[in-house]
């Protein structure tokens, strides 16, 4: 495991320091050249292009550190900017909103690092595995040739003249590899957190961000209780309110027909019970559709579970939570989960369906998984893959400073994780 380790930190090391170089060199030039060529107008067209395609980049490179050294580095950059006005003057007011942009200076500040430092730390990994190597060819007569033509030759700190310093060098190459072993996946998480020093926001930029990010959630948080309340007043106006309407309406005729006609009144009043019967039904319907019964008495555990009951499909939950979080998280979690499986049991043609439910690191983090045939998230693939669905879970999360993940490749499966922030009491 850790020789494989070593290996794939070292590939990964000589591909950052070989791309990574030509990349960032090149992008550095291209944008700075932009940015002074902004005074005789060719800047205006060039720079947001250099800019893009440098954020793009960055993208890229906080990706990687997250998929090769765990490291997650949060994006600085604000909500997509609608298109510049037409003319010059949108040109400048585009190009005046990147050069004010602090991300944009910093990324070209991290550009400056990762092609120095960064470099040689990348490089590091590779060195220490091609040191493991070559000592030991060095040793099998390789330094014979190369000291008749040069002279001494060095290996690292060791003069190799003869075979017995051949063998030295070869046991050093052999030391760096076991040090390689321990190491080269420490030195490319340090890489990764040298980038993270300067491609993630800065506090103020971190604060501008969630202000905007609570302001989105507030506004949809509001706009989702809106929606409910029109919900639950279309259900009571068409359903129980209606049944409740009609048996009062049962029970004036029975009032009149009692003496009358007591077998027709008899009926009707079996009618009646019939329409309260459902009446109830649907009351009791519209209540778990507002806050489940057993989701306040057992706890978002066992309501997911009982609501893995009513699917259609096998569902199996998998649940580690040791005590309970507030009642609007288990809430926005419970209805997240009950439209992910709806979309799962209409739209995937899954045949099983997995629910994995967890709390660790002050951070609830659900995942459901199905094996149907994916595509959710691209139009026509359903009421998820249209976007409403997924939208408004992510909406529903969002009022929690949750997130929402989705991947579903074509032919499947699909997974959708979500993780809410909060703690279990």
């Amino acid at each position: 495991m850790k020789v494989r380790d070593a290996l794939l930190a070292g590939a990964r090391g000589l591909w950052l320091a070989i791309f990574g170089l030509v990349m960032s060199i090149l992008l550095f030039v291209l944008t700075v050249l932009s940015i002074c060529l902004v005074v005789l107008g060719v800047g205006l067209v060039t720079t947001p292009l250099a800019v893009k395609a440098l954020r793009a980049y960055a993208d890229m490179r906080r990706g990687q550190a997250e998929d090769w050294a765990g490291v997650r580095i949060p994006t600085p950059y604000g909500p997509a900017r609608p298109a510049p006005r037409a003319g010059i003057v949108g040109r400048v007011e585009q190009c005046v909103a990147l050069l004010k942009d602090k991300a944009t200076w910093r990324d070209l500040q991290w550009l400056l690092v990762d092609m120095t430092l960064g470099t040689v730390l990348a490089l590091l990994p590779a060195v220490l595995l091609v040191y493991a190597i070559w000592g030991p060819v060095l040793a099998l007569g390789v330094w014979k040739p190369i000291v008749r033509a040069d002279g001494t030759f060095w290996f690292t700190f060791v003069p190799v003249t003869d075979q017995f310093t051949a063998n030295l060098a070869a046991a050093t190459g052999l030391g760096f590899g076991v040090v390689g072993l321990f190491v080269n996946r420490l030195l490319m998480r340090g890489h990764a957190l040298l980038n993270r020093q300067l491609l993630r926001p800065t506090r103020e930029r971190e604060l501008t961000l969630r202000v905007d990010r609570l302001t989105e959630s507030r506004h949809d948080a509001v706009d989702s209780s809106a929606a409910e309340l029109r919900r639950i007043e279309r259900d009571l106006h068409d359903g129980a309110q209606a049944r409740l309407v009609a048996m009062g309406m049962s029970l004036g005729t029975i009032e009149a027909l009692i003496e009358k006609d007591p077998a027709q009144a008899k009926r009707l009043l079996a009618a009646a019970r019939a329409d309260s019967a459902e009446a109830l039904t649907e009351l009791r319907d519209l209540v778990r559709g507002i806050h489940p019964p057993v989701l306040a008495e057992r706890g978002l555990g066992d309501a997911v579970r009982a609501l893995a009951l009513r699917m259609p499909l096998p569902v199996e939950v998998d649940v580690e939570l040791a005590g309970r979080a507030e009642a609007p998280v288990e809430s926005a979690a419970y209805f997240a989960v009950s439209e992910v499986l709806t979309n799962a049991a209409k739209h995937s043609g899954a045949r099983r369906v997995w629910v994995d439910m967890h709390h660790a690191d002050g951070t609830l983090r659900i995942a459901v998984t199905d094996n149907g045939r994916g595509g959710a998230g691209r139009p026509g693939a359903g009421a998820a893959g249209g976007g409403t669905g997924l939208l408004g879970i992510e909406r529903r999360l969002g009022a929690f400073d949750g997130v929402l993940g989705v991947s579903s490749p074509v032919g499947g499966p699909t997974m959708v994780t979500m993780e809410i922030p909060c703690v279990l009491g």
